[in-house]
């Protein structure tokens, strides 16, 4: 059994790619929707978030933890590591890796909340950028449209014609990620955190006859729910469960 946790939707990037890769494995998937964006948090409160997550899972007896938030895994990995009992694996260092490997010039740049951007994680990085709006945008279940196109425009305009390579440091990112895509062109290779940090477990799951999944949130709200049907082209509601952190 995986354990994956985010902020909100975003982390639904991992499982989509899971799915994908992994049809016969099980997984728990934990959303803190009550508390998205973690993003426009403090380093104490991320951190505290990060350990809630963490016992929740723990709790469920998974067998490894995918860290599907790039603001919890530059800022509170070392949390979720000394918490967890099992093997934690955040979307940081997959990607970077990807963007050295990929990269033709080394002009690498980062797209990610403000505590991501803020931080050192993604040191090699020559650009760096914030779209924080973009994240209560998606978690809206504004995922194509005018009004999605418009905040591209203005997050992803500074990277045209100066980098080859661009991170989507948010977990939230790629389910825009052919929208994001359209407006670059092709000249921009753009790496995905949830394509390369599935690569990454790839030798440590665990596949079953009877793959169970189940999502956890802390708010379940119709537009989650909506969102999600459009993302993973499936319904989830009838395997979602509401659950709070005292």
């Amino acid at each position: 059994m995986v354990g994956i946790f985010d902020s909100g939707i975003g982390g639904l990037t991992v499982v989509k790619e899971f799915k994908l890769k992994y049809p016969n494995i099980s997984f728990i998937y934990l959303g803190d929707t009550a508390r998205v964006p973690y993003g426009t948090r403090s380093p104490e409160i991320i951190k505290k978030f990060a350990e809630e997550d963490t016992k929740f899972l723990v709790s469920k007896k998974v067998e490894l933890i995918v860290v599907a938030c790039n603001t919890v895994s530059s800022l509170a990995l070392g949390v979720v590591k000394k918490t967890s009992r099992v093997p934690v694996f955040g979307v940081i260092d997959p990607a970077v890796k990807k963007a050295l490997m990929v990269t033709k010039n080394n002009k690498i740049g980062l797209v990610g909340t403000r505590a991501t951007v803020n931080s050192k994680a993604y040191s090699e990085a020559i650009i760096k950028r914030h779209a924080s709006m973009l994240v209560p945008l998606i978690e809206e279940g504004f995922i194509k449209g005018e009004e999605i196109d418009l905040f591209i425009n203005k997050y992803f305009k500074d990277f045209k014609d100066q980098v080859d390579t661009l991170i989507l440091g948010c977990t939230h990112y790629p389910i825009i990620k052919k929208e994001i895509g359209k407006y670059l062109g092709n000249s921009i290779k753009l790496i995905d955190p949830a394509v390369e940090v599935v690569d990454e477990i790839s030798n440590l799951v665990k596949k079953t006859k009877h793959p169970k999944e189940n999502y956890y949130l802390t708010d379940i709200n119709q537009r989650f729910l909506e969102t999600a049907r459009m993302f993973l082209g499936e319904d989830i509601s009838n395997k979602t469960e509401k659950i709070s952190f005292k």
